[in-house]
């Protein structure tokens, strides 16, 4: 298949990689230089504007930082001059607004197109075992598993046009606030006299296990590895944590869905990231403890 790629950051340049494992055609493009090279590196194609890299396109995928930029891209590049009928699946996290606008966008101009964001950081992009949360039609769904899977372990349908992206907001709000508790109660049991590894082959295995212990434990040389481990460089960036809890209180505010736990949990990462701690993991708030 002929996959158009737009957006080759941290996260697409690994999920275009693994296309081109899989044994597809990709036409890819970013505004960095430095990232094209890398995609031709990994076996891509690579175009100096969106136009030209969706023009004969049977699929589009797009990896891009915000709303604004998706709602942009889509309609002055990508709608009118991929071909009438190309699957389009935007993997970035944007709004559901934002997802659902584009998605209508597309339909009326004869695509097919899916909201599809990850979960997984920017190991799981490069390793191909992302979790992609979609929304849109199940016929949409069943087209696009394929693309999909070459680049994760699970492909799941959370409903209509924009349920991906309302899946996503929900999951990492979860993640923020459960990462900030996990954090607080190593910093205590420190403060007790606990040795650290003790107390998490302890709660690892009892009630107060969760992913933010057990797979991205924010204590460095305990648990499995981690950014923690490497002075919390690479991993999910802080910046990136805090605009996902911006797009999730802007949706419970829209619901009208009270969320003051991740409402504090927004407030410690704006906290942290102003301090010029944007460009470091989010785990790495346990400093501030």
């Amino acid at each position: 298949m002929k996959i158009a790629f737009i957006g080759l950051g941290n996260m697409g340049g690994g999920m275009a990689a693994n296309l081109v494992k899989a044994g597809h055609q990709v036409h890819a493009f970013d505004l960095a230089q430095a990232a094209l090279d890398r995609a031709v590196a990994n076996g891509c194609a690579t175009f100096t504007n969106v136009r030209d890299a969706v023009g004969d396109a049977d699929a589009v995928v797009s990896m891009l930082p915000n709303g604004a930029i998706v709602r942009s891209v889509y309609a002055a590049d990508v709608i009118g001059h991929a071909p009438a009928g190309a699957l389009l699946l935007d993997c970035s996290t944007i709004d559901v607004a934002s997802a659902r606008e584009v998605a209508a966008g597309a339909q009326a101009g004869g695509y097919r197109m899916l909201d599809a964001p990850v979960s997984g950081g920017i190991a799981a992009a490069n390793g191909g075992t992302l979790t992609f949360m979609v929304g849109g039609t199940e016929q949409d769904f069943a087209a696009a598993q394929p693309i999909l899977a070459a680049m994760g372990k699970a492909v799941i349908h959370a409903g209509e046009s924009g349920a991906g992206q309302a899946a996503k907001i929900c999951n990492n709000m979860l993640l923020g606030a459960s990462m900030v508790a996990t954090c607080e109660t190593f910093k205590l049991a420190e403060r007790l006299g606990l040795d650290l590894q003790t107390f998490y082959d302890i709660s690892s295995k009892a009630s107060g296990q969760c992913w933010s212990m057990t797979s991205y434990c924010p204590v460095p040389g305990v648990g499995p590895v981690t950014p923690a481990d490497n002075d919390y460089q690479g991993g999910f960036a802080t910046a990136l944590m805090l605009k996902d809890l911006k797009l999730a209180m802007a949706a419970a505010q829209d619901a009208g869905a009270p969320v003051p736990m991740g409402h504090r949990a927004q407030e410690l990462y704006e906290a942290f990231d102003a301090a010029g701690n944007g460009g470091v993991d989010f785990s790495a708030i346990i400093k501030t403890l």
